[in-house]
């Protein structure tokens, strides 16, 4: 009987977890870049005195399903189509995102919204002066970004952005506010799978279908619901044990 009473808790613990990451889905359905999550129940396999029992357990996976390129009209914003991430410099440590909102820092740097360095094939990119220049003496200088991470300036060529490919999914870890960390990542200088296109004046949306999160919420409220009912039988059955046993 205390078996079943750990069961059913362990259970709504489980489908507690799923709830949290379905919130989480539907809180970042504005953000963009931004990639759901599943929680995957499952059975782990524990000894107890010597003998293999199953107990529920549950991960958690990133979803890499590919968002909506949507258009900005903004040159500095940067949309990925394929499964490359961006490489982000965040006061040393090297981080991951599919957000391509960026802008330049007052040292010319391309940065994102956090203040982090986009990173390029020779480090954090920098946009050379002359193209300031050109902006101050009223002439419009062309900022190129080409679908392979190369940045030109009037044709010529400044550096390429850096991209990182994730192969095993399940290695990555959130970091906040839109950030990863794995790892497992390949860092490619060129897009050597054909895959992964960069698209310039595009962000990608978050890749969350709405109707599809709140149906899995209505799902994991019913199967909570229904280990409550079963955890409150268990109760009672124990309830009424006791009473029996009280009267001999």
């Amino acid at each position: 009987m205390i078996d079943r009473f750990e069961s059913h808790i362990q259970a709504m613990q489980m489908l507690s977890r799923a709830q949290e990451v379905t919130a989480d889905n539907l809180a970042n359905l504005q953000t963009p870049g931004f990639k759901g999550s599943r929680f995957i129940q499952e059975l782990a396999t524990e000894m107890e005195n010597g003998v293999p029992v199953d107990r529920p357990a549950g991960r958690t996976t990133v979803q890499m399903t590919q968002g909506v390129l949507e258009s900005t009209g903004n040159p500095l914003d940067l949309g990925i189509d394929g499964e490359g991430f961006f490489v982000i410099d965040q006061d040393g440590q090297r981080l991951l995102t599919r957000d391509g909102r960026f802008h330049l820092n007052p040292d010319g740097e391309l940065v994102d919204g956090r203040g982090g360095k986009v990173v390029g094939t020779d480090g954090p990119v920098q946009i050379p002066e002359v193209f300031h220049g050109l902006e101050e003496s009223g002439r419009a200088g062309i900022l190129e970004i080409a679908a392979d991470g190369t940045l030109r300036i009037d044709d010529e060529i400044q550096g390429r952005l850096q991209l990182a490919r994730v192969e095993d999914p399940s290695s990555l870890e959130r970091q906040g506010r839109g950030y990863f960390r794995s790892d497992r990542a390949n860092f490619e200088w060129e897009n050597a799978d054909g895959e992964s296109r960069i698209h310039q004046g595009y962000v990608e949306k978050a890749n969350v279908e709405p109707l599809q999160e709140m149906v899995a919420m209505m799902k994991t409220m019913q199967l909570f619901e229904a280990q409550q009912r079963a955890l409150q039988s268990s109760d009672e059955m124990l309830g009424q044990a006791n009473q029996s046993l009280g009267r001999f």
